[in-house]
């Protein structure tokens, strides 16, 4: 069995732009690109024709926001701009340690997080509780090309571990996309139905099972 963990509201909680066009747009200003004046329309705007389930990085949408309006801008100021805006406040959330230390006794674990802005999640482990040695593999949206509930990034994060999309057990906080697990064949443990210390609980008691 392998376990996979949501990041964003599940293990840690982490402050974002209450108005990301308005910190994107400060991010470029600050990088000497000429903002438009409809940047809020612009920013709103779909750029990118993606297939659905499918994830649109941040700093491609914000490239072809800024290019929407005839906007130049040096190469990688638009990667640039978006990584500044999304520099979050990180606080481990209660039980999320011992979670993944039950789920450790279980078998390999891993993070499956919808994050469309490069670097994030590592920024984010970073300033939590966790080390990176703490997972087995880190599949994020962003790199591999879909969102939750795609069952494409379910079915990745399974093979990072070595295991049957079967044998994954997903943990997270959102009904929708973590639920979307169980379209892969794996199993959802969701926070709405299951607190993090019982969590802890039914996977410390799955360890001690495979280790008797």
């Amino acid at each position: 069995m392998g376990v996979s963990f949501d990041l964003f509201g599940t293990l840690v909680t982490a402050e974002r732009p209450s108005d990301p066009a308005a910190a994107v747009a400060e991010e470029l200003a600050d990088r000497g690109v000429a903002v438009p004046d409809d940047w809020n329309e612009a920013y709103a705007e779909a750029h990118v024709d993606a297939p659905e389930g499918a994830e649109v990085p941040l700093p491609a949408h914000v490239s072809r926001a800024l290019a929407s309006r005839d906007v130049s801008y040096e190469r990688n100021a638009a990667r640039r701009a978006v990584v500044a805006a999304f520099d979050p406040t990180v606080e481990t959330r209660p039980g999320a340690v011992e979670a993944v230390a039950a789920a450790r006794e279980t078998g390999p674990v891993a993070i499956c997080s919808n994050c469309s802005v490069p670097e994030l999640v590592g920024r984010t482990l970073v300033r939590s509780a966790f080390e990176r040695d703490d997972f087995d593999a880190i599949v994020t949206s962003v790199g591999c090309g879909w969102r939750k509930p795609a069952p494409q990034i379910f079915e990745l994060t399974a093979d990072r571990l070595g295991v049957d999309p079967a044998d994954l057990v997903h943990v997270g906080d959102d009904p929708r996309a973590d639920g979307g697990v169980e379209a892969a064949g794996g199993t959802a443990l969701l926070l709405e139905d299951h607190s993090l210390e019982a969590i802890a609980e039914r996977l410390s008691a799955r360890g001690a099972s495979r280790r008797s």
